[in-house]
C-alpha cells in the first residue's frame, strides 16, 4: 500500500472511530495538548494539477482537521482548482506552502449570496458573504500562512455577481482571533479579503495584488488588529477601515496597528476610513506606510453616516502619485438602520508626512467639516507635513465651492480656491513645521481656512504664485496665527484676513529657544543646519544633562509640549520631562533622524498651572540627550480633574492599600465576578467630548475587561485593561467620553466572572 494510501486509511479509521464512539455515548478521555495535527489535502482526494475540480478534498479536510478539535490543512505545492466555495470552520489554518496555489473556477458554481434584509444600508457586494471563493461565520482561531497563493484567476465578479458567481476571495464575518501571515492573494473581483465584525486580527507579510480588479482588504467594525509588512495593490480602495449595516446593528471599532507596508490604489484610495461609517472608530496608529499611487486619496477620512472618527494618529508616511494627499470629509448621507445623525472628525494628528510626484491635477488637501458647530473637524496637528501638489490653475474667486454632502469622493467639492490647503469649518488645527509647494505655478493661494476657530501655522513655508493676490487667507477665522513662517525664497508671507480675528499665543502660552533656556552640562552650537532662533543645545554625554525653560500660562489648563530636537546617532535618546518638578513622562522617547540636520518634533501632554511653569527636559542615559532646538506650548483645554475610585459609589468590591504606587488614600479592588462596578459622579462646566483617563492595575495575567457607560449610554464595550506587570504597576487607559453640561454619571462595569482591575482613579480632560 503507498504511503499516501496509509494516510488515508489512517484518517478514514480516525474519522470512523471518532463517529462511533459518538454514536455510542461513550466518553473520550481527554488527551494531553499536542502540536496540531497537519491534514494534508491530497489526502482527502485533491490533486493540485490545475483542472480537477479539488473543492471537495479541500473542504473534507477542513472539516477532518475542526473535527479533531483544530489543525493546520496543508496545501504542498500544486494549483487546486476550486469550482465551488470553500467552507472554513473554527480553529483551522490554511497552510499554503511555496508553489502552491488556490485557483478560482470560471464555472458558476459558488455559493449563492444569502438573502440580507440590510440591503439597502450598504453596497450589494458588502451585504452578502457567502458567494465567496472561502467563507466562515461565526469562527474562532482561524489562520491563513505561508507562502502560497489564493488566486481568483480573473474569474471573479468586480460588480453584482449572478447566481453562482463570486465576487471575492476571503469572506469572513464575526469571526474571533484571526491570522493572515505571508500568502498572496490575487485578482479578487470586488473585494480580495472582506472581515466584518471581525476582532483580534494579526497580519505580517500579508501580499495582495488585485489592481486588475478592486477592492484589497476591507476591515469593518474590528478590534484589536495589528498589520505589519503588508504589500497591497488594489484597483479601487487598497486597504479601507468601515463600519456598516449589513449585520444588521454597529460594532466597536479600535485599537489598531499598521506598520512598515506599502499601498497602492489605481483609481480611489490607498488607507481610508469609509464611505461606510456607522459606528464610532478610536485608536487607530499608521506608522512607516509608503503609498506609491492614489487617483483618490493618500489617506483618506470620512464621516458619512454620523460616526465619531478619533484618536487617529499618521506618523512617518510616504507618498507618491495621489491626486489628494490628505482628506477629511464630515457629510450628511446617514445611510445606516439606526437613524443616525451627523458624525465628527476630532484628535488626529499627522506627523513626519510627505507627498510628492503627482503630475496631473490634484485635489487640495482639505478639511471639510459641516456647519454646526457640533459637527465641525476639531483638534487635528499636522506636525513635519510637506507637501508638494501639481499646480498649474488660474486665477480664481475665493469663495466657498460647491459641496454635495451625501458623496463623500474628493471630487464631491468643487475646485478649492487654494492650491496647498483648504479647511472649511474647523477648528483647533495647527501645523508646526510644515510646507506646501507646486510643481507649476498656481495663481491661488497657498492655503484658506473659511470658518472655524484657532488655525495657527507655526514655522510654516508655502510657496507663492507669481500672480497669487496672498498667501494665507482667513475667512471667519476667530483666533488664527501665522507665525515664525516664510515663503520659499525667504520671505514674509502674505495674510489676508477678512471677518478673523489674530490670536497668536493660543492661552497665553509661550514659545521658547533652547539656547536662551537653563543648560545643565551642555553647550549651545549652529554648526548644523536647519534649527531655529540662533542655535541650538547640544547635551554632555551623561545622565542627568537638561534643559529648563520657564513657559507662562495665562490659566490653568492642558498643553502640548512639542520638543523640537534632532538626533544623528543610530539609537534612541531618551527623556524625563517634569513641570514644576513633577514627572509628566518618564523616558520620552527621542529616536534618531536621518542625520544632525534634520529635526523631529516629540510631543507630551501636560497639566499647566496659570502663571510661570518650570519644564525640564532631562537626559536618562549616558549618551546623553539630542540635541535641542526649541519648546513650543500649545495650550489644549481645561486643567484635568481627579476622581478618586475610594470616594465613588462602589458595588461588589472593596477599598484596599495594599499595594503601592495607588494616589489618594487607597484603590478599589473589584469582586471576582461580572457586574461589579465603581460609579463616578463629574462635573463639566459645558456640553462636549473630553479625554477619561481610567488608572489601574491588573497583577494577572489577562485581560480584565470593563463596559464604560456615561449617563447610562454605553461608550465602550468590553475595553480592555490588560496585564500591568505587577498590582504596584499602575497603567492608565485614556478614551474619549461625551459629557453634558452639569453632573454626569461614569460607571466602569466588570464584564467577566474575574471582575474588573484595581481601579485607582479616573481623570476628566
Amino acid at each position: 500500500m503507498s504511503e499516501t494510501a496509509l494516510r488515508r486509511a489512517a484518517a478514514w479509521v480516525a474519522a470512523l472511530t471518532a463517529a462511533s464512539l459518538s454514536a455510542l455515548a461513550i466518553a473520550v478521555p481527554a488527551t494531553p495538548a499536542v502540536a496540531a495535527a497537519v491534514f494534508n489535502v491530497r489526502d482527502y482526494g485533491a490533486t493540485g494539477n490545475g483542472s480537477t475540480n479539488d473543492t471537495s478534498a479541500i473542504n473534507a479536510a477542513i472539516t477532518a482537521a475542526n473535527s479533531a478539535g483544530g489543525g493546520t490543512v496543508q496545501f504542498p505545492s500544486g494549483t487546486y482548482r476550486s469550482a465551488n466555495s470553500i467552507h472554513l470552520k473554527s480553529n483551522v489554518t490554511i497552510q499554503l506552502d511555496a508553489g502552491s496555489t488556490i485557483m478560482g473556477s470560471p464555472n458558476d458554481t459558488y455559493d449563492a449570496p444569502e438573502s440580507n434584509p440590510n440591503d439597502n444600508y450598504q453596497d450589494y457586494g458588502h451585504s452578502h458573504f457567502h458567494n465567496a471563493m472561502i467563507w466562515g461565520d461565526r469562527l474562532t482561531n482561524i489562520a491563513f500562512v505561508g507562502s502560497g497563493t489564493i488566486d481568483g484567476g480573473g474569474n471573479l465578479i468586480t460588480g453584482n455577481p449572478n447566481s453562482g458567481e463570486a465576487d471575492k476571495i476571503i469572506s469572513l464575518t464575526r469571526c474571533d482571533g484571526l491570522t493572515v501571515n505571508g500568502i498572496k492573494l490575487r485578482r479578487g473581483g470586488h473585494f480580495a479579503m472582506l472581515t466584518n465584525a471581525c476582532n483580534n486580527i494579526t497580519s505580517d507579510g500579508l501580499r495582495i495584488d488585485t489592481a486588475s480588479d478592486r477592492d484589497g482588504w476591507n476591515v469593518i467594525s474590528a478590534r484589536n488588529v495589528t498589520i505589519k509588512n503588508a504589500d497591497i495593490a488594489g484597483n479601487d480602495d487598497a486597504l479601507v477601515f468601515k463600519s456598516d449595516w449589513a449585520l444588521g446593528q454597529t460594532y466597536p471599532n479600535g485599537n489598531v496597528t499598521v506598520t512598515d507596508s506599502h499601498l497602492s490604489a489605481g483609481c480611489c484610495n490607498a488607507l481610508m476610513f469609509g464611505s461606510e461609517t456607522c459606528g464610532d472608530f478610536t485608536g487607530y496608529h499608521f506608522e512607516r506606510i509608503n503609498i506609491t499611487g492614489a487617483n483618490k486619496s493618500g489617506l483618506g477620512m470620512v464621516s458619512m453616516d454620523g460616526t465619531v472618527i478619533s484618536d487617529v494618529h499618521y506618523k512617518d508616511i510616504t507618498m507618491s502619485n495621489v491626486r489628494s494627499a490628505i482628506m477629511e470629509k464630515i457629510g450628511t448621507r446617514r445611510r445606516c438602520g439606526n437613524s443616525p445623525g451627523v458624525g465628527r472628525i476630532e484628535n488626529i494628528t499627522y506627523e513626519n508626512v510627505t507627498s510628492t510626484g503627482q503630475s496631473s491635477a490634484n485635489f487640495t488637501a482639505t478639511l471639510w467639516g459641516e456647519s454646526n458647530t457640533a459637527n465641525r473637524i476639531r483638534n487635528v496637528t499636522f506636525t513635519n507635513v510637506d507637501l508638494t501638489v501639481p499646480g498649474g490653475n488660474s486665477c480664481m474667486g475665493t469663495g466657498v465651492p460647491s459641496n454635495n454632502a451625501t458623496d463623500y469622493n474628493p471630487n464631491s467639492i468643487g475646485t478649492r480656491p487654494a492650491y496647498g490647503w483648504y479647511i472649511h469649518n474647523a477648528h483647533d488645527v495647527s501645523f508646526v513645521d510644515s510646507s506646501v509647494r507646486f510643481v507649476s505655478n498656481d495663481c491661488r493661494p497657498a492655503v484658506i481656512a473659511n470658518t472655524g476657530s484657532t488655525v495657527t501655522f507655526d514655522r510654516f513655508t508655502a510657496e507663492r504664485g507669481s500672480n497669487s493676490p496672498f498667501d494665507m487667507g482667513f475667512q471667519s477665522i476667530s483666533g488664527y496665527c501665522v507665525s515664525n513662517s516664510q515663503n520659499t525664497t525667504g520671505g514674509a508671507l502674505r495674510t489676508s484676513a477678512t471677518g478673523s480675528t489674530q490670536s497668536c499665543t493660543p492661552g497665553g502660552t509661550d514659545f521658547l529657544e533652547a539656547e536662551n533656556a537653563t543648560i545643565s552640562q551642555g553647550v549651545v552650537e549652529s554648526n548644523h543646519s536647519g534649527f531655529s532662533g540662533t542655535g541650538f543645545v547640544n547635551g554632555d554625554n551623561v545622565t542627568g544633562s537638561y534643559v529648563e525653560w520657564t513657559a507662562n500660562a495665562a490659566q490653568a489648563g492642558n498643553a502640548a509640549l512639542n520638543v523640537r530636537y534632532a538626533n544623528g546617532t543610530t539609537s534612541n535618546r531618551p527623556m524625563d520631562i517634569t513641570v514644576n518638578g513633577v514627572p509628566v513622562a518618564g523616558g520620552l522617547t527621542f529616536p534618531p533622524t536621518a542625520n544632525w540636520d534634520t529635526w523631529a518634533t516629540a510631543v507630551v501632554n501636560a497639566p499647566l498651572t496659570a502663571g510661570a511653569n518650570t519644564i525640564r527636559a532631562t537626559s536618562t542615559t549616558a549618551n546623553g540627550g539630542p540635541n535641542l532646538d526649541y519648546l513650543d506650548v500649545t495650550a489644549q483645554g481645561p486643567a484635568p480633574v481627579d476622581y478618586q475610585a475610594e470616594n465613588a459609589t462602589i458595588s461588589q468590591g472593596v477599598v484596599e492599600s495594599n499595594h503601592t504606587g495607588f494616589t489618594g488614600t487607597g484603590f478599589v479592588n473589584y469582586d471576582n465576578l461580572a457586574g461589579g462596578y465603581v460609579e463616578f459622579t463629574v462635573t463639566a462646566a459645558q456640553a462636549g467630548d473630553v479625554p477619561l483617563a481610567l488608572r489601574y492595575a491588573n497583577g494577572t495575567a489577562a485581560n480584565r475587561p470593563m463596559d464604560i457607560t456615561v449617563n447610562g449610554v454605553l461608550v465602550a464595550d468590553e475595553r480592555a485593561f490588560d496585564a500591568t506587570a505587577t498590582w504596584d504597576t499602575w497603567a492608565t487607559s485614556t478614551l474619549t467620553v461625551p459629557l453634558t453640561a452639569g453632573a454626569n454619571t461614569i460607571r466602569a462595569t466588570a464584564t467577566t466572572a474575574n471582575g474588573g482591575p484595581n481601579l485607582d482613579r479616573i481623570t476628566i480632560g
